[in-house]
């Protein structure tokens, strides 16, 4: 998302340079290279200034220094390879189990990656999967589909495919807990949340009135 908005603010700044270009040149009778000077400097200036300021804000909203921003994107680029390197194993298998487990694991992959990659903070309570886990399931997963493609099998290729198989289902048991972990903060907010709603409903369901109306009755 925010790589789209630098591609918009870009356009914009180009075209507000054009603009400038336009009423330079052919309003004012500027010189050619001067008012594409002037005009390239504005659309410069505006689309850094824009830029600082948006960055600012979300660094402020995450409560992030620009060298941490800086170390998560770098450890979140490795790690979008990483996915990459799952995914072209996860499609290079043909069997029916391999195809399915490696699936599974992919999608818990991208689900980590893409709840850090929109919450950065998150990535300091997710360094247990991005330092080991995803490495692990990467090299993991590509020795099983090397392996399960190979056409003549003996006693030791089914030996290693049963061990990386059972390896890989703990693995997969690991992110579901990284991921949860990760969410935690979460579910924790919600549950207060329900408890406070849950308090609300009940003091609406109270009423002092309803007990004197009801005293009168008797």
């Amino acid at each position: 998302m925010r790589a789209f908005y630098s591609f918009l603010l870009g356009m914009l700044s180009a075209g507000e340079a054009f603009l400038i270009w336009l009423i330079l040149f052919l309003g004012f009778d500027f010189a050619f290279l001067p008012s594409a000077g002037i005009s390239l400097l504005a659309g410069a200036l505006t689309f850094f200034s824009i830029k600082w300021i948006s960055d600012y804000r979300f660094l402020k909203k995450n409560r992030l220094t620009r060298k941490e921003y800086a170390y998560i994107q770098k450890n979140l680029h490795e790690a979008k390879k990483k996915v990459g390197r799952l995914q072209k194993a996860f499609f290079s298998v043909r069997t029916l189990g391999a195809f399915k487990q490696l699936y599974e694991l992919s999608k818990l992959v991208k689900r980590m990656y893409t709840i850090v990659h929109k919450d950065p903070r998150r990535f300091y309570q997710s360094e247990r999967f991005f330092f080991y886990h995803l490495d692990s399931v990467v090299e993991l997963s590509e020795r099983y589909a090397q392996l399960a493609a190979q056409p003549v099998k003996n006693e030791q290729i089914y030996l290693s495919l049963k061990e990386t198989q059972s390896t890989l289902e703990d693995l997969s048991e690991s992110i579901k807990k990284d991921i949860y972990q990760v969410l935690s903060s979460d579910v924790d907010d919600l549950q207060f949340e329900l408890d406070v709603a849950r308090h609300s409903l009940k003091k609406l369901e109270y009423h002092p009135l309803d007990d004197e109306r009801s005293t009168r009755n008797d």
